[in-house]
């Protein structure tokens, strides 16, 4: 399940950044979906250096673990400015934060379904110099299309990619959600149908 939903729409997000190999990358958020954008970085890009941003220390351990160049905090500046960033996580402050780390030019892509109202008043604080000036672009993912999926099971297959998973049953989907939301989660939440 991982492979097929937040590996391709990580795939796609990847696609979109236009990384040349050896260019900084960011990662913000380190879940189902990052964690197999990493190792497809690697595998695709392999002079490029991938930091990760992600709210909570063992996420950003398990960036390191994974083999990111560099993690830290949410709001922290990466050792380098970076040509591309992608976003995996449901709030605003991230989308923020990633602005000012990117390079001029640079593409923050936007790989969420939707974002959550809770922290919507982040956007206030955009400053047109600070994270937008000197052509930075931001672009969301819409969808995964027949041929994005075809080349990312390829891709996979090469590397092999190999999602971290947690199992939950059926009756604890609740249990499974509310983690991804309040707990450090380790790859992706997996429900089981018996």
């Amino acid at each position: 399940a991982p492979l097929m939903c937040a590996g391709a729409i990580g795939y796609r997000a990847l696609k979109l950044t236009k990384l040349k190999n050896g260019d900084p990358i960011g990662l913000t958020g380190f879940g189902g979906s990052a964690h197999l954008v990493l190792p497809m970085i690697q595998h695709l890009y392999p002079d490029s250096s991938v930091f990760v941003f992600a709210r909570d220390a063992a996420s950003r351990q398990f960036a390191l673990d994974l083999g990111a160049k560099w993690a830290g905090p949410t709001e922290s500046i990466a050792p380098t400015p970076l040509q591309a960033i992608i976003d995996t996580t449901p709030a605003w402050k991230p989308v923020v934060c990633a602005l000012e780390n990117l390079r001029p030019g640079g593409r923050l892509i936007i790989n969420a379904i939707r974002k959550e109202a809770d922290d919507q008043q982040e956007l206030l604080s955009l400053n047109y110099h600070k994270h937008l000036w000197m052509e930075r672009q931001i672009q969301s993912v819409a969808n995964i299309t027949h041929f994005d999926i075809s080349e990312f099971l390829q891709i996979a297959a090469k590397i092999p990619l190999r999602p971290t998973v947690k199992l939950f049953p059926l009756q604890d989907a609740n249990k499974a959600i509310c983690d991804l939301k309040f707990k450090p989660t380790r790859g992706a939440n997996v429900l089981v149908v018996k």
